[in-house]
This record gives C-alpha cells, structure tokens and sequence, in this order.
C-alpha cells in the first residue's frame, strides 16, 4: 500500500530534471472523476520525489515560471472529453501547439489518445503524438512515446 511514480514516468522525470531532455517541458491533463479525486492528485504530485528534494509538482511549476497550466478532473469547465477541454485548454494556457505535444494516457474505460488524436489537430493536419499506458508508464512505453514523436518531427522536417 503505497503511492509511487512507475518507472517509466520516473525515468522520464529524471531525464527532464537533469536537463537531458532539452526543449520538453511538462504538463498533467487528467480525468480524475470527483473534487476529492482532483485534490489527492494534486497532493500526491506535491509529495512524490522526481530526485531528491524536487517533486513532481515542483517540476510542473518549474516548466512554467510557476504558473499551474496543469488540467487536472472533470469539474466545469473541464469535461470528461479531454479533446474537448483539456487539451485546448493546455494549448491556451502554454501557447504549445497541438503537433508539438505528446500524450500517454493510462485510461482502460475509453479512448482517450484517440479522441485526442483525431479532434486535437493543427490546421496543417498533424495533432497530439499519443501513447496507451493501461498499466501506468513503463519504460518501453516511454521510449517508444520519444520514438514515434522523433519520427513524426522528421516527416514534418
């Protein structure tokens, strides 16, 4: 009975803080169902360590000059859709375009990364890169997310 980031989100955390990711910057967008659920995401990002005396949410206001930009449940105005809320409100409030975010999504109930893939596009066509995680953040599934978005930015080269 604990709470702990999986390995792949740890791996990818770490390489963030230590600058080994240039140009990544962080956001959460998350579907947590009630108020309860959104405050005990937030107090568990707040308390989870990416290195030693750096958490998780210290990391998400770090990427943004201390601004939360994060979009976290399903309280007005946010929605279940993500495609619909929460992803153009991450546009908005990180003035990130669609086809420079990648997404992994550990939802089993729906289609998350499809509904963000097909209904979160630019107007030259190319939207959010997604990944499935059902079992949380792997490292293979990390590696593959840097993979498929590697290989989107050289087709758009």
């Amino acid at each position: 009975d604990k709470i702990s980031l999986h390995e792949g989100a740890l791996l990818a955390l770490q390489g963030h803080a230590d600058g080994k990711l240039p140009g990544m910057r962080i956001a959460v967008a998350s579907s947590a169902d009630t108020p309860f659920a959104e405050r005990v995401g937030r107090a568990a990002l707040a308390l989870l360590e990416v290195v030693p005396g750096l958490t998780v949410w210290d990391l998400l206001l770090r990427d943004w000059d201390g601004a939360d930009v994060n979009q976290i449940g399903r309280q007005p105005p946010l929605s279940p859709n993500k495609a619909q809320t929460h992803f153009p409100r991450l546009r908005e409030a990180t003035g990130v375009r669609f086809d420079r975010m990648l997404f992994f999504d550990d939802c089993n109930w729906g289609d998350h990364i499809g509904m963000v893939s097909a209904g979160c596009k630019e107007s030259n066509g190319r939207g959010v890169v997604g990944v499935r995680t059902p079992y949380g953040l792997k490292k293979g599934e990390w590696l593959q997310g840097l993979d498929l978005y590697a290989r989107k930015e050289s087709n758009m080269a």
